[in-house]
């Protein structure tokens, strides 16, 4: 029996992630779909497609803000060896979000600190947790 999801009612694959490997050039994958190093890069990468799924943004806008995100990287110096590519999509999901107004640049930033912090307490393997201890407390 295949665990392929029939076509949706446009023609186009029904499953999320087969429709942004099609619509995202440059997606790390093998032959059964994405590939990731680390598990934060599949939370990133399920992120990007649960916000798409809403509607905050389309696969073209999604790839040009992606694509844009890679030029500034390797503006910066960044080598494009690929290790880097779901630091750069999660800066592109980072973008969006705060360019629609679903957060802001601060709100993100602090809980980006937070997830440095609950990491750099976590040992290898478990999963890490967020903590009121976790944020910097504002003066």
């Amino acid at each position: 029996m295949s665990s392929a999801r029939p076509p949706g009612p446009n023609g186009r694959p029904n499953d999320p992630a087969r429709r942004a490997i099609d619509a995202v050039p440059g997606i790390p994958r093998d032959r059964e779909g994405p590939v990731f190093r680390a598990p934060w890069e599949a939370q990133a990468f399920a992120m990007a497609l649960a916000l798409f799924d809403r509607g905050l943004f389309t696969w073209p806008e999604w790839a040009a803000t992606l694509a844009d995100e890679i030029r500034r990287a390797q503006a910066a110096g960044d080598p494009d060896t690929g290790e880097t590519y779901y630091r750069h999509w999660l800066n592109a999901l980072e973008r969006l979000v705060a360019s629609k107004g679903v957060s802001d640049a601060s709100t993100l930033a602090r809980y980006r600190e937070a997830w440095d912090h609950a990491a750099g307490r976590t040992p290898h393997g478990a999963p890490i947790e967020l903590r009121a201890e976790d944020f910097k407390q504002e003066p």
